[in-house]
This record gives C-alpha cells, structure tokens and sequence, in this order.
C-alpha cells in the first residue's frame, strides 16, 4: 500500500463518519445518511482525481465506497447516533480532523505525481481536503465550513506545502508523512479548541 492510498483510506473512513454524524444531527433517514457520508468522504478524492486526470478511484475499485459503508455501520452498531450534540462532541472533530490532514497530503500527493508545480499541489490539496465538505454544506443548505471556520482551509495549505518542500529535498519518506500528519492533527486540534480564525472585515 502507498502513502497515497494509506492517506486516501484514513480519509475516507474519517469524512464518513463526520458527514454520518452531521447526517444523523440532521435526522435524515438512513439512505440520507449513506448519501451524506458518501459525498463527505468521498467529493474531495474525486475532484482530486478529475482535476489531475485520473479515473477517480472509485469508479476503479469497490474499496472506497465499502470503506464508507462499513464506516456506517460501525456507528450504528456502536449507536453513535444516540449522541446528542454530535457536531460539538470531541469524537466529531477529531474525525473531521483526521480526515482534513489525510485528504490534504493525499492532494499534495497526487499533485507531485502528476508533476504540478508549487500552486497546483496547494490547489489540489486544498480542493481534496475541503471538496467532500463544501460539496456536502451545499446539499444541506450550510455555509461551507471553508469559508467560517478556524483555519480549516490553512490547516491543508500548510500541510500541502510541508509536503512540497519535503519533495524538494527528497524526503518524502512515510517516517515523515507520519509526522507530517500528526503535527497538522495537533495544530488543527489547537485551532479548534482556542478558536482561532482569520480575520474578518467589519
């Protein structure tokens, strides 16, 4: 297994049980909620994979979406859907968290492969992180998360350039994507809970 498809696969299991929970919040009916974690876990992968020029993974394998399946039903059997609060509860925000970073080194990655220069593995990062979430906010009727929340978008740009420069000097090992992804989980984690945002215009 690459580091791409090791990255793609925390991704995928973590955005699906985020847009499960938000479903769930949400009091949708079970192919609501199938749908809402498919697109969660899945959007951002397959605009990675259009943009880039590839046929997207899950129209090429069954993992993807059997990921994204058995996901759902480990929550139900777990009965996460007896929370109450689930969008607040830590559970969710680490899931969004791990899934945010998986997704954005997975972007980067398939933008080094593809040979995209500096801005395009930002963009493409940014797109394969964020895309599942914004696509799934349009559908509810939500302000992107992108576009309100605490260095959400930051979060994968930095991740995206740390993979960039790690390329460069050819240390692009799985000894630092680890690393990579641990320090962007914490910083994330550290935004969230101290609430960090950019600033606005008043």
């Amino acid at each position: 297994m690459s580091i791409l498809e090791l990255a793609d696969y925390i991704g995928i299991i973590s955005f699906a049980l985020s847009g499960f929970l938000i479903a769930v919040h949400k009091k949708f009916d079970i192919l609501g909620i199938i749908v809402i974690a498919s697109v969660t876990a899945l959007g951002g992968g397959i605009l990675r994979d259009v943009i880039s020029n590839t046929t997207p993974h899950i129209f090429t394998s069954y993992i993807p979406i059997l990921l994204v399946i058995f996901t759902v039903l480990i929550a139900i059997i777990f009965r996460l859907h007896k929370i109450d609060n689930l969008e607040g509860k830590s559970f969710f925000v680490l899931s969004d968290t791990l899934g945010l970073v998986s997704f954005a080194i997975s972007g980067a990655i398939a933008g080094l492969d593809v040979n995209f220069n500096f801005f395009g593995v930002l963009l493409l990062a940014m797109l394969t992180a964020t895309g599942g979430g914004t696509i799934r906010d349009a559908l509810l009727g939500r302000t992107p998360t992108i576009f309100v929340s605490d260095f959400y978008a930051i979060i994968a740009l930095m991740c995206a350039t740390s993979v960039y420069v790690l390329d460069y000097f050819d240390q692009l090992t799985i000894f630092h994507i680890l690393i990579l992804f641990a320090l962007g989980v914490v910083i994330r984690l550290i935004a969230y809970y101290r609430k960090w945002k950019l600033p606005k215009l008043s």
